[in-house]
Formats: C-alpha cells, structure tokens, sequence
C-alpha cells in the first residue's frame, strides 16, 4: 500500500513539472543578473499575503525568463502547494501501514478518511495546475474565482482529516500532532499563500501594467436574458430554439437507470445504480440521470468522484426516502456517519428524502455530506438531528427544501447558498441547545461561507411549546472567520433575541463575520443580537449584494454563476427575492 502511493505521489510530481514547465523555467537561489527586477516582482505579489516570509522564499527561488510574467510566480506557489500535499498524503499512509495492526480501530478509520480527503486536495491542485499551465493570464484572471475555490477546498480538506482525530483519545492525539508537523502544517500555509495572491490578481496583474477586461467582448456575446436566449437573438429564433428546447428537455427527462423495490427497474438499490455509472464516463454535456422510485432505502450510499453529472430524482420528498442511523456515540466518525454522501462534481438531486434516525442521543449524525463542486438540490429533505446536512467543501446551491436538524445541522467549510428553503429547528435534548449553523471558514481570504436567503426559519411542533426554554440560535463559529449571512428570510420566535452563540469563551468573535440584511418576523429584531466584534449587524443592499446567487456563487468558464445554475434545470434567484 505504502509503495503504491509513493508511486502515485511521484507521478504527481512529473505531471505538476510538466504543466507548469511552460512557465516555470528553473528554480534557483544563487544571484543573477536582473535580480532587482526579480525582487521587485516577488514584492508585488507578495505585499498583502499574510506570510509574506514564506511568500518570499517561495518566490525568491524562482527564476523566469520574464520577471513580468505573474504566472510563473504564481505557478511557483501552486508548485510547492502540491508537494507539500503529497508529502501529508504520504505521511497519512506510512501512519496507515505503522497503525494497520492497531486494536483502535477510531485510528485506522481517521487516518483512511486523511487519505481520502488528501487525494481529493490533489485533485482540486491538479485543476489549478492544468489551467496554469495550459491558459493565459487572461484565462486564469477571468477563472480566478473557481481557483480560489479550489486553493479553500484543499483547505477544508486538511481540516476536515484534522477534525476526524478524538482530542480525548491519546493515541489519536499523537498521531494528529505526528501528522501536523510532519506534513499538514506546511500544506495550509502554503496554500494560504497562494490564496492570499489569487485573492489580490487583479490588483497585481494591475502592478505589472496589465488592465484585463473584466468583461471583454467575446462575453458580452454570450449575455443572456431571462429566458436564457442569447440578447441578441431574434423573435424566430427564440421560437425555434424554445421548440428545440422542449425536445431536448423531454429527451433529457428520461432516465438512464431506475431504481425500484419491488424490482419494476434495473436495481432494486441505489448503490447498484451508482456502481453502473459508466467505466469510460459521459460524453462531454451528458447526464447519468437516475430514478429512484417511492420507497424506503435503508442503505449507506456514495457517489464517487469519478461519477461526475449524476441527477437523482424520486417521485417526492415525502415518497422516496433514503435512510440510515450511524452516529458518533456509537464509535462512527462524524464524516463516515453520512447516510449519504456526494463526492462528485455535478451533482443533482431532487425530490429526495435523506435522513439519519439516530436520533439527539447519537450526537453528531450526518444524513447528508457533499463534497461536490457546483451541486444542487430541489424539492429534497434533509431530516437529522446534530451535523444533518455537512456541507463539506466546494460550491453547493439548496433550493426549496427542507432542512431539520438540532445542534450545527448545516455545517461545513464550503460555499454553500441556502435558498427559498424551510429551516426547521428540532426537540434537542433537555441540556442543548440549537445552533442552525456551524461554518468553518479558517482563513480570511477563503470564499466559503453560509448564506441563507429567502427561507422561513421555524421549529417543529414537538419544540413549539419548550422553544423558549431549549434556546435556537442561527449559528455559531466553528472556525476563526466563520461567515454566515441571513437575509431576506422569515425568522420566527424560536430564534433568541441574542441570535449567534459563542463556540468556546471569547474564541473567534473578534474575527467571524455574521450579519444579517432584510429579514421579517418576530426573531429578525436586531436591537437585542449579540455586540462582538465580528458581528456586522444589518448590511445595507449594497454589502448584501456579494451574497447573493451572482456574486457568491461564480465559477465555470467565464466565472458567471447563472450558467452552471441554469444547467441545472432548478429554479434560482440570481440577485435579491424581495424589494
């Protein structure tokens, strides 16, 4: 096992030199000629990282046929960014093979998710690594928004291998510290770096004289109207294209697979279907679209990152219902608790029901973790009680559904928007309380964060009556700059006038960022919400535009977000819903 990632890991390393050898020509620290103009350059690309030292030793190795080029530079980052991954993946896996023969099984099980999460950092470097060596500038500046996607998913990778070690378990806890310091500690920050550049690209390919278009011409042909037609179309082009649209949509409705029971389609379990998924993938804009009938499916199922473009539909939220009960205080770790879990980019699923029955006494319990870029959900349930829904990493849109949950049910390190949903606060124990969200945004330049638009945020009945006593609060912040935003929503009483709740002490309240714009009902009313630091209050419709659909959500070529939501076929609001 150990020998075979070595081997992946090398081969990692040539496919990362061969992309980036095109802009990178040789790495060397000794002084040459030019070195002013060298210097110089490292300084522009380094003045606002918050590590300008390792920034600077990074970029100070670099030498480049032209000091004017940003993206050798920034290539340079992304460079050691990947080896000092491979070198965490490596290290997880030597620990895999030294505690194979463990009797604790918690830590066999931390170090398999490590593994498997490392992998998936790699992944997303390889996309940062493909488009800098294969696109200009102009094509990295345009795509800067799904690049800084990519550096915050490596980031929530790492801590979500970091969270899945027991504090509390001393072996555990030594290989947590063995695997930081030998390995993950060196990974985020220089992730952190390039972040911190990519998050300041315009502003330096400004320094070197480089004023890019931010929406050059060949985009404005591409400008839609609402209807999705190209502006410039005319009336018998709409027309034809709507007719064409309407075969193409029948055509598309039809499924690839269905799932039934009673054994009137292909498989009786979802796992079947997803395993048919096919060997040699899609051609390029196709959908694997699986039908799951009314039924219940007691069964723990994966998507896995090779299945790409699945849509997962049933014949109602309330009819077709995947379930299962693993949970935390029965020795599952948090991450492998998850009923289901979604791995792949593309994702869609309506009309579903996925739920975790272990109940408030099985402490964290997941019924749904999604680590799928650009994935969206209709029509769908979401029914736990602590951890429901774990909103792993990358771009995640929710659309009218139904999200219950108890203590940080909607939690994460993504960038994920909640929208015309039901928010739906449970019966937690006699000593809990609710916190709806737990966001763990941990560096400041990360584009991740919760928001919630335009949803009614309520309890269940069975708390209805004791929704004073057992307090609700609409989040609390898991990491140092925990970003959740509220706005346009109905927030009714069982939300307590102080609205945040602390994570430990004064941890983070100087550094969160949560606020609130637009909303209505009896638990909206600000004047008693807590006074940290970090708190921004009521945003005017200005600073709330940067989390709307638009805005909070761009990716994909030309980094316009109403294109990959439209190719989802669910509805969606761009901008603001209310006046």
């Amino acid at each position: 096992m150990n020998g075979k990632v070595l081997v992946s890991a090398v081969s990692i390393i040539l496919v990362v030199g061969v992309a980036i050898g095109a802009v990178v020509v040789v790495r060397n620290k000794s002084n040459e000629s030019g070195i002013s103009a060298h210097q110089n350059t490292v300084m522009t690309m380094c003045q606002n990282t918050q590590d300008q030292k390792l920034c600077h030793e990074t970029l100070s190795s670099v030498k480049v046929n032209d000091t004017s080029d940003p993206k050798a530079f920034l290539a340079a980052v992304v460079e050691d960014t990947t080896k000092s991954v491979i070198k965490a993946l490596n290290m997880s896996d030597r620990l895999l093979v030294e505690h194979g023969s463990s009797n604790n099984e918690g830590l066999k099980m931390s170090l398999n998710d490590c593994k498997q999460l490392l992998e998936s950092a790699m992944d997303s470097l390889e996309l940062s690594t493909h488009l800098l060596g294969n696109g200009s500038i102009e094509d990295v500046n345009e795509r800067t928004p799904d690049f800084r996607n990519w550096l915050a998913a490596v980031i929530s990778y790492q801590q979500a291998c970091m969270e899945g070690f027991d504090e509390n378990n001393e072996g555990e806890k030594q290989v947590r510290t063995q695997l930081q310091q030998e390995g993950v500690n060196e990974m985020v920050k220089f992730t952190g770096v390039a972040l911190d550049i990519m998050s300041d690209l315009a502003q330096i390919l400004e320094s070197f004289g480089l004023k890019l278009d931010v929406k050059p011409a060949s985009r404005r042909l591409m400008e839609v109207d609402s209807e999705g037609y190209p502006t410039w179309f005319s009336a018998s082009d709409r027309k034809l294209l709507g007719k064409l649209k309407k075969k193409i949509k029948k055509a598309k409705s039809q499924p690839t697979v269905v799932v039934a029971k009673d054994g009137s389609g292909q498989f009786r379990t979802i796992t079947d279907a997803i395993n048919a998924y096919p060997k040699n993938g899609l051609a390029p804009g196709a959908r694997y679209v699986i039908l799951v009938k009314a039924g219940v499916y007691a069964e723990y199922v994966t998507v896995p990152k090779t299945a790409v473009n699945v849509l997962m539909y049933g014949e109602g939220a309330g009819r077709t219902i995947i379930t299962g009960r693993k949970n935390f205080a029965e020795g599952v770790k948090t991450m492998n608790t998850a009923t289901f879990a979604n791995l792949g980019t593309g994702f869609i699923a309506k009309g579903i029901t996925f739920e975790n029955t272990a109940g408030a006494a099985g402490h964290q319990a997941v019924a749904f973790r999604n680590q799928g870029d650009m994935s969206a959900f209709f029509d769908c349930a979401f029914v736990g009680y602590q951890d429901t829904l774990y909103v792993q990493t990358n771009r995640q849109f929710y659309r009218n559904c139904d999200i219950s949950g108890t203590i940080d049910f909607i939690f994460g390190v993504s960038t994920t928007l909640i929208q015309n949903s039901r928010i739906i606060l449970r019966r937690p124990m006699d000593n809990q309380f609710n916190t709806v969200t737990a966001d763990g945004t941990a560096e400041d330049r990360m584009p991740t964060g919760i928001v919630i638009q335009n949803c009614d945020i309520l309890p269940e009945p069975a708390l209805f009556p004791a929704r004073f006593q057992l307090k609700s609060y609409l989040g609390r912040p898991w990491k140092q700059f925990s970003k959740t935003v509220v706005m346009e929503s109905r927030i009714g009483d069982v939300i307590h006038p102080d609205g945040w709740f602390p994570w430990q002490g004064n941890m983070y309240l100087d550094t969160l960022f949560y606020a609130e714009h637009n909303n209505v009902g009896p638990g909206a009313n600000v004047d008693r919400r807590v006074r940290w630091r970090g708190y921004r209050g009521l945003l005017n419709k200005q600073q709330a535009a940067a989390f709307t659909a638009a805005e909070f959500l761009k990716g994909g070529v030309g980094s316009r977000a109403e294109d990959w939501l439209r190719a989802t076929q669910i509805p969606f609001d761009l901008g603001f819903t209310k006046p």
